[in-house]
């Protein structure tokens, strides 16, 4: 019999495409592959067989997926795909990554650890059984040791006509109250200094499970954002952590969060995805909670929390979008003060019910309009950043070369990870000053630099 006792563990290459909710997903299945004991490989070629997990939202995302698979064919040729695009149909019904690359081993689903470890499982066989856990608590992490994403909810209720992912990710399903704050902990006392809070829709987590209550260090917690973020909030604060919030719909109940931002305890930030600001535009959209009355909620959120920061993503030349209505969202980012925008010019993806709207617009003129919105959100943004200058704030350092000599890149409650601005910080003036990644240094704001603030630590 052939003795695999001193046999290498196999190795699994790794690739993760697409949005944080994504990247957890990836988390998890690294997680069970290190605790049973094999190895990731840097390469295609040095690798047993290669797992992509694929993005499917929008037309360059699946390129983008289906290029790396073909990629990993041609230099390994073991190639298992997870993810949203795996989810997602061809021509005729099929199978669409099937379709392109028939010669992968399998293809799943996002969220789909456990048939993702059967395939891997049975492609390069677990080198043991492991009799104890072989990783920290806290899973293996994508992200740099201080700041992690939780998920506390897959998949989404609403059909946005633009939107393909609740036929890919399906309806909204809660995480058990109790599970998500133990993760929270176990984040925290590993060094977490900032906990960014993701889902599909982070305002309607409970609302499948009709709010119940779950428990918590035998604590009852109703399952309902607000005392999801109160817990969070009084599990962060012995660690001097961070707490924020993305994919936040302008739904009335999230104005119960805003006291807990205006005390400091949750940060002022909303991640906000209006999409666009006319009536009409909002209903073609089938867009949840009323467009209307956007303006009217920031204006009340500002009031509660005047430190609130918000950021939002719009889409230019919507199927049927008259000059008329593109000049009310130019209005409404004007208005509404929209600290960080971010803007897609319309994109049609295979499956998607905008496809079949009356008077698409040109595709030019989509791009056209995309560059006037950004020109006018730039604006916005550059006054808001503006007023920043002479103030003094809490950053947290994300990269220090030399222990900060010579200064180095930060990021301020205002600026969430890879989507928002930075804080450079300059040479400290003290030459006991040190600046230390993952965490945080106070600093005098003392110029803007496009969508960035320049520092200096204090």
């Amino acid at each position: 019999m052939h003795d695999t006792s001193t046999a290498r563990p196999p190795k699994v290459g790794f690739v993760s495409l697409g949005c944080p909710k994504a990247l957890t997903d990836s988390e998890l299945i690294l997680t069970q592959l290190s605790a049973e004991g094999y190895e990731t490989s840097k390469t295609f070629a040095g690798a047993d067989l290669v797992i992509v997990n694929t993005c499917g939202f929008i037309d360059d995302a699946v390129k983008e997926s289906l290029d790396t698979i073909g990629e990993a064919l041609a230099e390994n040729g073991k190639v298992i795909v997870t993810g949203c695009l795996g989810a997602r149909s061809g021509d005729g019904g099929g199978n669409l990554v099937r379709q392109v690359h028939p010669k992968v081993l399998a293809v799943t689903g996002p969220h789909a650890t456990q048939e993702v470890m059967d395939a891997v499982h049975l492609h390069a066989p677990k080198p043991h059984d492991p009799f104890i856990d072989l990783v920290p608590a806290t899973g293996i992490k994508l992200t740099p040791k201080h700041y992690a994403y939780l998920k506390i909810s897959e998949g989404c209720n609403h059909r946005c006509t633009f939107c393909i992912i609740p036929s890919m990710r399906g309806d909204l399903v809660s995480r058990p109250v109790g599970d998500v704050l133990g993760e929270a902990r176990a984040l925290f006392e590993s060094g977490v200094k900032e906990l960014l809070v993701v889902s599909q829709d982070t305002s309607a987590y409970g609302v499948d499970v009709k709010y119940r209550t779950g428990f918590f260090d035998g604590r009852p917690v109703k399952t309902r954002m607000r005392e999801l973020c109160e817990a969070l909030a009084e599990l962060a604060q012995p660690h001097g952590a961070w707490v924020r919030l993305h994919y936040v719909y302008p739904y009335p109940h999230v104005d119960e969060v805003l006291p807990l931002m205006a005390a400091g305890r949750v940060l002022p930030y909303l991640d906000v995805p209006f999409q666009h600001s006319h009536p009409e535009v909002l209903k073609r959209m089938k867009r949840p909670a009323s467009g209307e009355r956007n303006l009217e909620r920031l204006l009340k959120w500002r009031e509660a929390c005047p430190e609130l920061v918000v950021r939002s993503t719009f889409i230019a030349g919507f199927p049927g979008e008259t000059e008329a209505e593109f000049q009310h969202l130019l209005d409404f980012v004007r208005e509404a003060q929209i600290d960080r925008a971010g803007c897609f010019a319309y994109s049609p993806v295979d499956g998607a019910a905008a496809n079949a709207l009356a008077d698409p617009v040109p595709a030019e003129l989509r791009e056209e309009r995309r560059a006037r919105f950004m020109a006018v959100a730039e604006d916005v943004s550059t006054q808001r950043l503006q007023r920043r200058v002479g103030a003094t704030m809490q950053v947290l350092v994300d990269r220090a070369p030399a222990l900060g000599r010579k200064g180095g890149v930060g990021r301020s409650y205002a600026d969430a990870p890879e989507i928002d601005g930075t804080v450079r910080l300059l040479p400290p003036e003290k030459a006991s000053k040190t600046l230390k990644v993952g965490e945080f240094t106070r600093a005098r704001i003392v110029a803007v630099d496009g969508h960035d603030l320049v520092g200096q630590p204090v």
